[in-house]
């Protein structure tokens, strides 16, 4: 990366301070843009889910593994709860999506509960022996009584899919049913899946990030309070495919501490540390055992640490930096937090992240964990929290004393609660995924870049005013 005729910034910048110059190029389309991680990580593209409770969970952690993303589980969640989303995930198909499984008599309230937690928006009605035998979606289930029967609603004697079936040829079918969606079977009748019209063109799209035995991979995070070793112990011990030490700041003692000791159970899979800000947080963190290092302090939607302490870096410049030394070492840098555009994932890569965090972005979503709600608009949203926050402390600290956890309350960060409204265009995060993908692999073509080393290679960055920011904006100023 270099910046537009040597112009190099005397001031820390952000991504809405700069922008990306366009090259002479030879990549003939986007679709030739390869945009594998090259950190280890084991994706195809380089978007990770941060390990925030209202993010990443286990639909979150299925749907961004099936189109080549990562999702991390947050610390505060029980390693036996992290068990058991892990086996989950891993037995989950890497093509066909989860499809959400009722019988005839369960009631239209049971399913207006369940069907909003998937983007598909249906719900596949079985027998006793596991067949499809119908079919509900939302506008089935409109101005019915909660306590109807399935079995009175739904469309009956579905199309089905077999589950050997090639995506192109299934997308033919569904096309000439003109249905959205058909339930995928195996050879007995059974239930395997659920595909849609749209998922078929994405399996030609994405390839899934998937472990050594081909099944979807899935980080988890570990905090560094005393027990922090044994539990990334377990964590290991459950197959996670990355693990991350994660504290707001990671350039402490007690950081340094856990990283060795991580290192000293020889986890076999990459081990991310964080979050700094400057070049000497990352070569500490390197020397004691990370081979990836986060980077980000404050640029949150969900954090007030910059407001609350004054402490924290514009991001660009963060990343930037970081960047430049962990290659130095051999090590590599995601970048974590402020991205609220695809330009702005863009240029962390242009920046030199190997990948990049998404937190609140990703929570106003159907797969994000938390459940739908409306305002009294009828708008659906989320609710998302940060991880410094009253409701995240208040869920860490459940087993201390009242005293001890009424001490710690005094002095939380974060917003405890916020409204991510989900985009009536993109409510899936496939959908943003979709979006994000098509301008990140945009990007790498103005810059002449095939894939996101030359990418970081070719960039040219350029120094920008908020009018000059502002004159980029569609009238509609939305994505």
């Amino acid at each position: 990366m270099r910046y537009l005729d040597g112009h190099a910034p005397v001031h820390d910048l952000t991504y809405e301070d700069v922008f990306l110059t366009p090259s002479r190029s030879a990549v003939p389309s986007r679709t030739d843009v390869r945009l594998d991680p090259v950190d280890g990580s084991g994706g195809s593209v380089p978007l990770v889910a941060a390990n925030m409770t209202a993010v990443s969970g286990r639909r979150m952690a299925e749907t961004l593994a099936r189109r080549g993303g990562l999702a991390v589980i947050p610390q505060d969640i029980p390693v036996d709860v992290v068990a058991d989303v892990v086996s989950w995930v891993k037995d989950r198909h890497p093509v066909f999506e989860t499809p959400i499984i009722l019988g005839p008599t369960d009631t239209v309230g049971a399913a207006l509960a369940l069907i909003p937690k998937r983007a598909h928006g249906a719900a596949v009605v079985v027998d006793d022996d596991h067949r499809p035998i119908g079919v509900v979606t939302l506008a089935d289930l409109g101005g019915v009584d909660r306590f109807t029967q399935l079995s009175r609603v739904m469309s009956r004697d579905p199309a089905t899919l077999p589950d050997d079936v090639d995506p192109r040829a299934a997308f033919d079918q569904l096309e000439r049913v003109r249905h959205r969606l058909a339930p995928v079977v195996d050879t007995e009748g059974r239930l395997a899946g659920l595909l849609t019209r749209t998922g078929a063109l994405r399996s030609t799209l994405y390839a899934p990030a998937l472990d050594a035995t081909g099944r979807l991979r899935i980080a988890a995070a570990v905090g560094v309070n005393r027990d922090a070793v044994d539990t990334a112990e377990r964590l290991l011990g459950i197959g996670i495919d990355v693990l991350v030490v994660d504290t707001a700041h990671g350039h402490q003692e007690r950081m340094l501490q856990v990283l060795a000791g991580v290192r000293s159970l020889d986890p076999g899979v990459p081990v991310v540390a964080g979050n700094v800000v400057t070049r000497q947080g990352v070569g500490d963190l390197v020397e004691a055992g990370a081979d990836i290092v986060k980077v980000g302090v404050g640029p949150g939607a969900m954090c007030t640490t910059r407001m609350a302490t004054g402490v924290g870096r514009p991001q660009f410049s963060a990343v930037a930096d970081c960047a430049d030394e962990a290659r130095e070492l051999g090590a590599h840098v995601w970048a974590d937090g402020g991205v609220r555009h695809p330009r702005d994932v863009a240029l962390a890569l242009a920046a030199g992240a190997s990948n990049v965090m998404i937190g609140s972005w990703f929570a106003g979503t159907h797969e994000s964990p938390g459940d739908l709600e409306h305002d009294a608009d009828a708008r659906p949203y989320k609710i998302s929290f940060g991880m410094a926050s009253a409701r995240a402390v208040q869920a860490r600290t459940e087993d201390e004393a009242a005293f001890d956890r009424a001490r710690k309350s005094l002095f939380e960060e974060g917003i405890s609660s916020g409204r991510q409204y989900l985009d009536p265009a993109r409510p899936g995060v496939e959908d943003l995924l979709d979006t994000i993908v098509a301008g990140v692999r945009s990007a790498c073509t103005y810059a002449g870049a095939g894939d996101l080393t030359t990418f970081h290679d070719r960039a040219v960055i350029g120094v920008q005013t908020r009018s000059g920011y502002a004159e980029g904006q569609p009238l509609s100023r939305g994505w």
